[in-house]
């Protein structure tokens, strides 16, 4: 049998043991919860540079490749004034011309399936944030003055993000 008093000495013990391991165990719990949260937010913050690392990425090349669809269509432009100009032409020039034509369309089909769109410039109102002035010519009596005449060189846009301004010519 215990000693007389002894198991009130323990009980007090006991229960402030009990209070500190409650306490200790609240504390890690409390530490676990926030290393949680700073785990959430780290692998949310590299998702989203990893996302604008490959986005940028997509456009920089989409820029480069741009320079080749605009000879495509320089290409394929210089073909029909040629057609225009001659009434026969040799089967070899018309099989070339189509090969030229399907690779462009392929292209364009690609910039597409990439979320790369033209930018619509001829008729509308100048826009300094998706068209660069190259020229101002005259209204005609029908145009107002600021508006887009013509294209001299097509631009495009991915997304929200204009990755090639329109260079246009402006009415004044």
């Amino acid at each position: 049998m215990p000693p007389p008093g002894a198991g009130s000495r323990a009980e007090p013990e006991a229960s402030g043991e009990v209070a500190r391991l409650r306490a200790e165990l609240k504390d890690t719990k409390d530490r676990l919860l926030r290393q949680a949260a700073e785990f959430q937010n780290y692998k949310r913050r590299t998702d989203t540079e990893r996302l604008t690392i490959v986005q940028s990425s997509q456009v920089h090349v989409v820029q480069r490749m741009l320079e080749v669809l605009d000879d495509l269509g320089r290409s394929l432009d210089a073909a029909s004034k040629l057609e225009s100009d001659q009434q026969a032409l040799d089967p070899m020039y018309v099989k070339l011309k189509e090969g030229v034509e399907l690779v462009f369309r392929k292209f364009n089909d690609e910039m597409v399936r990439l979320g790369v769109e033209h930018i619509q410039a001829v008729g509308q109102p100048f826009n300094e944030n998706e068209h660069d002035a190259l020229m101002q010519q005259p209204a005609p009596a029908d145009t107002e003055a600021g508006v887009v005449l013509s294209e001299l060189q097509k631009g495009y846009r991915m997304g929200d993000r204009v990755i090639r301004h329109t260079k246009v010519v402006v009415s004044s």
